[in-house]
């Protein structure tokens, strides 16, 4: 394995710890390493579990790269833990407001020093009863059209599998197939010069999912769905566990509220 971005010594003590364990708890199918490009560039992938960003890393690491993902504000605020998380140079994402604008610029940057940014367009956990990827957020394509980056789309599948959504159980037997598929760049290019508008942010959005959906199709042997889920018309909460008890004086959340 060529090592392509440095770890840090955070992230190299993570690898050093859990990598072994991983490698005991689950088998293996990482495909599409040859599609990930030198330089800066965004990983784009769907989210079936709470365990999938670990599953997610062990790919990214074998692969040679460092795991930077854009991660909720909460965790890193976490004492102790949330300064050795911030240590492995994960970007902290504050939901709304300026502090969001600040993920954005700071993944951005990271884009430009060279490095790969994990962003999860969807935003939470999906909540397609199928699993498959739902409508995505504009966070991707932002950055992808700001800094000229390549995106590249990626399925994961066997997480859920491992740590079903929102349980706190894992099944650790019998031991899970974990699948991560990289595909080749999505295709931006006729989007790049045009002025970073609602639609274009939008139709670029929609190229990644897609792109998303058909490396998972091959991963399940499926077709993905035509249409893509969106919480919003079926009146699902779009962050959170989907089937807690919700009360009516939550504020409905808009698109721009999941910047980046």
């Amino acid at each position: 394995m060529v090592r392509r971005e440095r770890r840090g010594w955070a992230l190299g003590l993570c690898v050093v710890v859990l990598r072994p364990l991983l490698m005991v708890l689950t088998k293996r199918s990482f495909r599409g390493q040859e599609h990930l490009p030198r330089g800066g560039f965004v990983f784009a992938g769907n989210h079936i579990s709470h365990s999938d960003p670990l599953l997610f890393a062990h790919f990214v690491n074998d692969a040679g790269y460092a795991p930077h993902y854009l991660a909720k504000a909460s965790v890193l605020a976490v004492p102790v833990l949330g300064k050795f998380f911030r240590a492995t140079g994960q970007i902290a994402v504050h939901r709304g407001g300026l502090d969001a604008a600040q993920a954005y610029r700071d993944a951005v940057e990271a884009i430009n020093r060279g490095g790969s940014v994990i962003v999860y367009p969807e935003g939470t956990i999906t909540r397609d009863p199928e699993m498959w990827p739902m409508v995505g957020k504009t966070g991707a394509a932002r950055i992808a059209l700001e800094t000229g980056c390549p995106v590249i789309p990626v399925a994961q599948w066997g997480a859920h599998r491992l740590l079903p959504p929102y349980s706190k159980r894992p099944h650790l037997l019998p031991r899970v197939t974990n699948h991560v598929h990289a595909g080749p760049p999505v295709d931006l290019s006729d989007l790049q010069d045009r002025p970073v508008t609602t639609a274009v942010l939008r139709e670029a959005t929609d190229r990644i999912m897609q792109a998303i959906a058909v490396q998972l199709g091959e991963i399940r042997g499926e077709e993905p769905p035509p249409v893509r889920f969106d919480p919003r018309v079926h009146g699902v909460p779009s962050i959170g566990n989907p089937h807690a008890p919700t009360t009516s004086t939550e504020r409905p959340r808009r698109e721009e509220d999941e910047r980046p």
